[in-house]
């Protein structure tokens, strides 16, 4: 695949679609071993509407959905068939570990996420992770997820 794989590409790797899927572009990716991947993240987003009236700051647990879906990017990429045509397999959570939330992400942010395996297989995939903004540390988390 040739990077940067953009909102086509994505949408053809990832089940999700607005206003869920948190992903806008993938910008690096070595199958098997590491993917970065980035979402702008822009005033008119649904849930600054309520988090927080006149202080927007983006949930954790979107920054984590986030982080996942960037992470089944290389999962699903990474697994033998998984793209295949006709192939149905989803990522789905099994657990989330180790989840340190550093500093607010407001409207204006650039999220950069960056994920490297822990353990792959074809169907179990242990991820650690990272969020960034303008190079700082925003959030981290240990996911793992099953493909299928």
């Amino acid at each position: 695949m040739k990077l940067p794989l953009f909102y086509e590409d994505i949408v053809r790797i990832l089940p999700h679609r607005y206003p869920f899927l948190l992903v806008d572009r993938i910008t690096d990716l070595e199958p098997g071993k590491r993917v970065v991947g980035f979402k702008n993240v822009t005033a008119n987003e649904s849930f600054f509407q309520g988090h927080f009236p006149g202080s927007p700051i983006m949930p954790g647990v979107l920054i984590v959905e986030a982080m996942a879906q960037v992470g089944g990017i290389l999962a699903r990429i990474s697994v033998a068939g998984s793209l295949d045509v006709g192939a149905e397999d989803k990522v789905f959570f099994m657990s989330i570990d180790k989840v340190k939330f550093r500093k607010p992400v407001v409207p204006g942010d650039r999220l950069v996420f960056e994920l490297v395996p822990l353990r792959t297989g074809t169907r179990v995939w242990k991820m650690a992770g990272k969020a960034t903004v303008e190079g700082r540390l925003v959030a981290e988390a240990e996911l793992m997820a099953t493909i299928g």
